[in-house]
């Protein structure tokens, strides 16, 4: 994919291959996530290469491919003035929900898988971050996709509700593939099973989130760090992480080798993982 007047592509040589179940896509902002999901969704016609989805062309048949998709923009707005209720309703007439029993039973239908049958009545202007995600995913179910598309969907949602859209989405994640794009780790290391990471356009690591914490290991380390400095330890060490003790503070640190005599070696986490592959910590004494 490469948009006009620009010489570096947008996506580059992106290769893979989604099954039923949840699967992340992570990177930085500006890595080229949204770009991939919207070349998906059909609403980018990609320059270059193919995404097909179910044996369908999504430049060739977009037509084909929508019914098959639920899509979450990553700022998903409506009429603010409009109920629960009313922007399902409407959202649904648009997907060519047209029989009005039809409708109401998919309304039910969609309403109890996120949780908001009881809310069903709230204007959409005095819903929180939380309950307004559920809308959006609400309305992406319409109409039964198999596969569902959510981009960011956990930006700005304090802990409590992130860990509750999270599970929501693994549930759903049970009968479809669900596409999940962040720039959070937790995000994915909590609920998919497959991720791929892409920074700049490009596709670093694609497989499963062991994997990815391998790609860190024998180089994590925990060590006293001298109030937390980084002066007593090699330039090229990566400190990710410290925390207080009775005797100083401890360090997490990535680094191809003991950082300090007193170093011990730490399991991995899919962070760590992530560091690594992204270069923000490479552990190169060179």
């Amino acid at each position: 994919m490469r948009y006009p007047r620009s010489r570096k592509p947008a996506l580059d040589s992106i290769d893979l291959e989604l099954n039923k179940g949840m699967f992340g896509i992570l990177g930085p902002n500006g890595a080229g996530k949204t770009t991939l999901l919207r070349i998906l969704a059909t609403l980018l016609r990609p320059t270059g290469g193919r995404a097909v989805i179910f044996g369908h062309d999504v430049a060739q048949q977009p037509d084909l491919v929508r019914p098959l998709l639920g899509y979450l923009p990553q700022d998903f707005n409506t009429y603010r003035q409009l109920t629960i209720e009313q922007t399902l309703d409407y959202i649904a007439l648009l997907k060519d929900i047209n029989d009005a029993q039809a409708r109401r039973q998919e309304l039910e239908r969609v309403l109890s898988l996120v949780h908001l049958t009881k809310e069903r009545r709230l204007q959409v202007r005095h819903l929180s971050g939380g309950m307004k995600q559920r809308l959006g995913i609400a309305q992406a179910l319409l109409g039964s996709p198999r596969i569902l598309i959510v981009d960011e969907p956990t930006a700005g949602l304090d802990p409590e509700e992130r860990i509750r859209f999270r599970n929501l989405l693994a549930d759903l994640a049970n009968e479809r593939t669900v596409i999940l794009s962040t720039h959070i780790v937790g995000d994915v290391e909590k609920s998919c099973g497959h991720l791929a990471v892409i920074s700049q356009g490009k596709l670093l690591f694609t497989g499963e989130p062991t994997a990815l914490a391998k790609a860190a290991y024998g180089m994590v380390w925990e060590t006293h760090v001298n109030d937390g400095a980084p002066e007593s330890l090699p330039a090229y060490a990566c400190v990710v992480a410290t925390r207080p003790t009775r005797t100083g503070r401890i360090g997490r640190v990535i680094c191809p080798h003991p950082p300090t005599p007193d170093s011990t070696p730490a399991e991995p986490s899919l962070e760590d993982g992530y560091l690594v592959i992204m270069g923000a910590c490479r552990g190169d004494s060179k």
